[in-house]
């Protein structure tokens, strides 16, 4: 893809993403699912984050992968995955999951010691596994419903409660707490390009897997959130008609 095909098409998902949002964004089709009322608007920001990832993330992602080795690619993973463990701490709490807490603040402890500041994950080889919580989730174990399915500029497939615990989740990031702004941002786009690093693979095979990516991110997007408040064993889920009624 052309400089001038990208930059054509970044002016094409801005204009239809200024359109959705003047006409109220919401999704009227007949099939719509009811999970994502907001469709056209979604499809919109999907198609605009797709644009900034093609233009600008994903090379930097693949400069990324091929310029830092994989032992320190592996470290700097490990490092993030470290401090999120913090915020797992919180919200394993928060849930009374005293035992998982527990876990989590012993994989901090080991790998920031240990582990020289978590560049090497030696808890998980101690027995301590990585949970993974997140206030989402936590709200979802509270009982807060998942609200509208939605996607996030660059941040990409949320809903209604994990965008509301995405703004809690940073507060228990220590990367919020750096002071120097330039720091801050150095090391929150670190995090942001070996996350999108990682994610190589996962997205080539949507690419090739998917008919419709849009909705094969937003049905796994849904799915695995699902399984992460219910701790993998989640109820029967609500099944959703994709054909109206028919007439009497």
């Amino acid at each position: 893809m052309t400089r001038v095909q990208l930059l054509n098409r970044l002016r094409t998902s801005l204009t239809a993403l200024i359109f959705l949002l003047m006409t109220g964004c919401a999704s009227t089709g007949e099939f719509a699912d009811p999970r994502d009322p907001w469709e056209g608007f979604n499809r919109a920001m999907y198609s605009f984050n797709e644009t900034i990832d093609e233009a600008l993330i994903k090379p930097l992602a693949k400069g990324y992968k091929a310029v830092v080795p994989v032992p320190l690619d592996r470290g700097i993973t490990n490092f993030f995955s470290n401090l999120s463990d913090i915020g797992s701490a919180i919200n394993n709490m928060l849930q009374f999951k005293l035992g998982r807490a527990a876990s989590d603040l012993g994989r901090v402890a080991f790998n920031t010691t240990l582990g020289v500041l978590g560049f090497f994950d030696v808890a998980t080889n101690m027995n301590l596994p990585h949970y993974g919580e997140d206030f989402g989730q936590t709200l979802g174990v509270w009982g807060s419903s998942p609200g509208p399915y939605i996607v996030l500029p660059l941040l990409g497939p949320s809903s209604g409660r994990d965008a509301v615990g995405l703004v809690l989740d940073w507060f228990s990031n220590p990367v919020s707490y750096i002071e120097d702004d330039g720091v801050r941002l150095a090391v929150a786009s670190l995090w942001f390009v070996d996350k999108r690093a990682d994610l190589l693979t996962a997205s080539k095979l949507v690419e090739q897997a998917a008919l419709d990516p849009y909705e094969f991110v937003r049905n796994a997007y849904l799915q695995k959130r699902r399984h992460d408040v219910y701790d993998g064993n989640p109820p029967p889920e609500e099944i959703y008609d994709e054909e109206p009624e028919k007439q009497q």
